[in-house]
């Protein structure tokens, strides 16, 4: 049997088929008119298709395994990543539509995910986890602080807030399906998998950001120390979005770890009533 985690008993995974920004004519610098920070958003989302059909992929693999409450979280989460996906593959469009060729920055992901693909199913679960572990912690930055995405578009705004919103929703299920997966190994070999796959996944996530980040600003003819130097600001100052990424990084190298020692339920749920539901698609047979 799985070991005992400390996800709440009952936790809302809910199946939102939301839609965001259809209709709109797309914005080139959308993040209050900053090169720097529409760049870096751009760069974020342009990884997340195909990081997120990985995810789906490596938490799939090990459903039919998983005890009843665990395979309907499993399914729960994959509902949410394929939406996450559907949505980035649009935000990305309109990036394109307004000038950017995002074409680098999404072959840059596809051959990081191409790597990870070559590694063992548990090895791509730990992998998985840890990236699971940077979208939670962006996605409590990002609910905590309006900040981080002031002056942005408002549309854009509401579809980072839903994706942060769902992140933080299903932040454990990936963990919780690795917890099952290394049920029968030591305690000592269960933290080295997931140790050394959370120091693979943070340099290989902060190359490709912030290499996409620059192939876009090089686009912009930004990519330059004026520019950077208000990009970092931004994200390692205040609000400082990757410096709370990198502070909360360590947390995750705790022999005890897990996602929902860390409960932002309440944090989650306040976000989503400033929310009115978007345009829905139907819902898929």
């Amino acid at each position: 049997m799985i070991d005992r985690t400390p996800t709440p008993i009952g936790i809302a995974i809910e199946r939102r088929n939301w839609k965001f920004g259809r209709g709109k004519a797309a914005q080139r610098w959308w993040h209050g008119g900053d090169p720097g920070r529409t760049a870096f958003y751009n760069a974020l989302s342009s990884t997340f298709p195909v990081g997120e059909k990985f995810f789906m992929s490596a938490v799939r693999h090990y459903r039919d395994d998983a005890p009843e409450s665990l395979r309907e979280d499993i399914d729960a989460f994959i509902f949410q990543e394929s939406t996450h996906s559907r949505e980035h593959v649009f935000f990305n469009r309109q990036a394109s539509d307004a000038g950017y060729d995002l074409t680098s920055s999404e072959e840059r992901a596809a051959r990081t995910i191409a790597w990870a693909k070559r590694r063992p199913p548990l090895m791509q679960l730990a992998g998985t986890c840890a990236l699971e572990h940077f979208t939670a912690t962006l996605a409590n930055a990002i609910l905590s602080d309006p900040a981080h995405l002031a002056g942005a578009d408002t549309e854009a705004q509401r579809m980072w807030r839903w994706h942060a919103i769902e992140e933080i929703e299903h932040k454990a299920v990936a963990y919780d399906t690795l917890l099952l997966a290394m049920r029968d190994r030591p305690h000592f070999r269960r933290w080295t998998l997931r140790s050394f796959s959370m120091l693979a996944a943070g340099v290989r996530f902060h190359y490709v950001v912030f290499r996409n980040t620059a192939d876009l600003l090089r686009q912009d003819r930004q990519n330059n120390f004026r520019t950077w130097r208000g990009l970092l600001a931004y994200l390692y100052g205040k609000p400082g979005l990757m410096r709370l990424l990198l502070r909360d990084l360590f947390t995750y190298f705790r022999p005890n770890f897990h996602p929902w020692q860390h409960d932002d339920r309440a944090l989650a749920a306040r976000a989503l009533a400033t929310l009115s539901p978007p345009l829905v698609a139907p819902m898929p047979k």
